[in-house]
């Protein structure tokens, strides 16, 4: 459906003799207002689907580790939409300062990610609001490192920049021109802090992030920071308590459709077909995280019982593995830093560990061997292979 009063302003642009159009969105929230009585089904199954995977995150045995590990598998898919080639193992690996097997770039990219999704839910914890300040503190970090860290991090832009093509006058999307932008930005802050609107907090969420990517702030990380802001929102209104929900496995997959919806809101103003893939998203990625969290607890409660049974060992062999519940790649010298334990104790352990078939090695070597607890990684995994151009 085309709602022409929702579609912003084409401007007519010049730079290096060539004109092209930039666009500037209209401020949210959409006018005339959003028709969500068709929507209000999807939002109760997406509201219903995340109080579940908050129930089942509960009753974990340790909700932090799951946390700890889902925030990785989300910095990697994030980054994956990117182009890196960096995978979950990849990372884990790059943790424990052994080489991964993707260029460094990708992996550090990969590694700035977590780092700055942890500074931003930290700040927030602290009662520091999701503004504009905020974002560039997080777009610092997130560029600090690696590919990027020469493209202004924590610096809104002050070039044109584009999406597709070779050129403005080529591209596929042309974001506001840079003497238009803090003007789109601070009607985006006001929005954010908007408490007068009665929107649900999930269509809030899904507003916010389009916006941002239309308004494409950053002359790189635009994509990734628009990502954790759903998770932001979603934390800062109490829909989530704990940064569970991550969007990018569904927009990965759907990657095409995703672009194409972005792009329909700005040529038609049709913020309700957006909403409804937005909110589809939700429900499937909510359900998805609950059946690995199953998938895991039932992983750690069947392993424990296989440790139980092997006798007198089994305690120095629990320690172990419950460090390995953690860091799931892992050394003999990092077990013996954090478990307290003798060497032997810890070699015999793993050797315990490998002989169940919990853990296997995958070096080889006498020396600088590294231990995988392999069926944790491939269930957290599921959905983080590569992108193949």
């Amino acid at each position: 459906m085309k709602h022409k009063d929702r579609i912003g302003l084409n401007l007519k642009c010049k730079i290096g003799g060539e004109t092209y159009q930039a666009y500037i969105p209209k401020d949210l929230p959409p006018k005339p207002p959003l028709e969500l009585d068709k929507l209000y089904l999807l939002i109760d199954q997406a509201t219903v689907a995340l109080g579940r995977l908050e129930g089942i995150s509960s009753i974990l045995p340790d909700p932090s580790l799951f946390l700890y590990m889902y925030v990785r598998k989300e910095a990697v898919l994030s980054s994956q939409i990117e182009g890196t080639q960096s995978s979950l193992s990849d990372l884990l690996l790059f943790e424990n300062n052994e080489v991964p097997g993707v260029p460094i770039d990708d992996v550090t990219e990969v590694s700035n990610y977590v780092a700055a999704m942890d500074h931003g839910l930290q700040r927030l914890k602290e009662g520091f609001p999701l503004s504009l300040r905020l974002i560039r503190e997080i777009h610092g970090i997130l560029l600090a490192k690696g590919r990027g860290h020469h493209k202004q991090p924590g610096e809104f832009r002050k070039s044109q920049n584009w999406i597709g093509g070779t050129r403005p006058g080529n591209a596929r999307f042309v974001p506001p021109p840079p003497e238009r932008l803090m003007e789109c930005l601070g009607a985006f802050e006001k929005y954010l802090h908007d408490e007068k609107q009665k929107l649900p907090t999930l269509i809030k969420a899904a507003l916010a992030h389009l916006q941002f990517e239309t308004i494409h702030p950053f002359l790189d990380g635009n994509g990734r920071l628009g990502r954790l802001l759903i998770t932001f929102i979603l934390c800062v209104d109490g829909i989530i308590t704990s940064p569970l929900l991550y969007l990018s496995l569904y927009f990965k997959i759907n990657r095409q459709s995703y672009y194409d919806h972005l792009q329909l809101v700005r040529e038609t103003g049709d913020w309700e077909e957006w909403l409804r893939f937005f909110l589809k998203g939700v429900i499937e990625v909510a359900n998805q995280a609950t059946s690995t969290a199953n998938k895991i607890k039932k992983l750690f409660e069947d392993d424990q019982e296989k440790i139980e049974e092997i006798g007198k060992s089994a305690a120095s062999t629990l320690i172990v593995f419950n460090y390995l519940k953690h860091h799931p790649i892992t050394d003999t010298n990092k077990v013996a830093d954090k478990c307290k334990l003798t060497l032997p104790t810890i070699l015999r352990s793993l050797a315990n560990l490998e002989q169940l078939k919990i853990v296997q090695e995958i070096t080889g070597k006498e020396r600088h061997r590294i231990y995988v607890y392999q069926k944790y990684i491939d269930l957290l995994s599921d959905g983080t292979e590569p992108i193949r151009s």
